[in-house]
């Protein structure tokens, strides 16, 4: 396939200005990435300048929630280079949470088409201090403009770019939800599409008026074994090894936490993926057994966890942030920043476009 880049792309590119703070997620690149597909049949993909999207009031994904995304960075790397973090990972997620929900996967060739473009066009606007990146998300919608409860038969694809700085989630306060699930058992847990983090929506707002940050889903079907953060996979060290609750159909497969268990493994880390029981959890931290907590995702990569609440009970953690969590989070972003060696063979290359 080729790109079709918009004449006008050159000018918006030169026109942007980089503001002195970023955040994260919140300031745009001022190009996307675009591919439509109609009955079955992708088109070629473009590069064209940032701007709302034109939907018909009736679209599918409006009314039935027919959306998946990606969430990947682009790193600067020692050199001055830039690299992405696994793409491919990305893109056989997005075709497994795009199957879920009975829409066309993107051709793998066409996402990493579409990554690879706007990371190249854009290279001049990812960040150069440590920790900093080109945050990119591809996202899929389905456009159909009709009430029918059936699958749409025209999907858009996009990937839009944001140069963000180290996001700090801080230490971690998390509430242990006992009332509420995200996502059921035989439903999208596994999938990253928007419903999933809708249905989380009710619980932070709850927690958040009781002083905490996150919520701490357990498993659907069986309401006392832990899954995950509403955004971002759950470890536990116990006795200097690493624990995290095994894939099991209501959790995210996130690709920060696959990275982590290989890296934890050639670190010399002992790795147990496995059921974790709340209670036994909230016991093992209460006793110091369980040394310490964390939680990682592509925005954070680690963030440390300093408590668990459970009702009117509070659980703090002995060490935070701890040296575990610290020495896998340096050592992947060193991985990620080019500093260290990528014996994984995780990190892409791209060659930066000049307009």
């Amino acid at each position: 396939m080729s790109v079709y880049i918009d004449p006008a792309v050159a000018g918006h590119l030169r026109g942007f200005e980089m503001p002195e703070r970023l955040g994260f997620g919140t300031v745009m690149a001022p190009v996307m990435f675009r591919a439509v597909c109609q009955d079955g049949c992708w088109s070629g993909g473009e590069l064209v300048p940032y701007a709302p999207l034109a939907l018909d009031p009736a679209a599918k994904v409006l009314h039935y929630a027919q959306s998946c995304f990606e969430g990947m960075k682009a790193y600067r790397t020692l050199g001055g280079g830039v690299s992405l973090f696994r793409p491919e990972r990305n893109a056989a997620r997005m075709a497994h949470s795009a199957e879920r929900l009975c829409m066309p996967a993107v051709p793998e060739s066409l996402f990493m088409e579409g990554v690879r473009t706007i990371t190249a066009y854009c290279a001049n606007l990812v960040p150069a201090s440590s920790g900093e990146s080109l945050y990119l998300r591809p996202f899929l919608i389905g456009t159909q403009p009709d009430l029918a409860v059936s699958a749409s038969t025209s999907y858009e694809f996009y990937v839009i770019a944001s140069p963000s700085a180290a996001y700090h989630a801080g230490h971690m306060r998390l509430w242990v939800e006992r009332e509420d699930s995200r996502a059921a058992v035989g439903g999208t847990g596994d999938a990253k599409v928007g419903g999933n983090y809708a249905a989380s929506l009710l619980s932070i707002s709850r927690l958040k008026a009781r002083g905490y940050d996150q919520s701490l889903w357990l498993n659907p079907g069986n309401r006392h074994t832990v899954d995950e953060l509403s955004g971002m996979n759950f470890f536990a060290v116990m006795e200097g090894e690493l624990h995290t609750p095994r894939l099991n159909g209501s959790i995210l497969e996130g690709i920060t936490r696959d990275s982590l268990i290989q890296l934890a493994d050639a670190l010399g880390y002992t790795v147990h993926e496995r059921d974790i029981d709340i209670d036994d959890l909230l016991a093992l931290v209460k006793s110091g057994t369980c040394s310490e907590a964390f939680a990682c995702g592509t925005a954070a990569i680690v963030s440390p966890v300093s408590l668990l609440g459970d009702g009117e009970q509070q659980y703090e953690l002995a060490q935070v942030p701890g040296p575990v969590a610290e020495h896998l989070r340096q050592s992947l972003l060193d991985i990620q920043e080019g500093r260290a060696e990528d014996r994984f063979g995780w990190m892409e290359a791209v060659e930066p476009v000049t307009t």
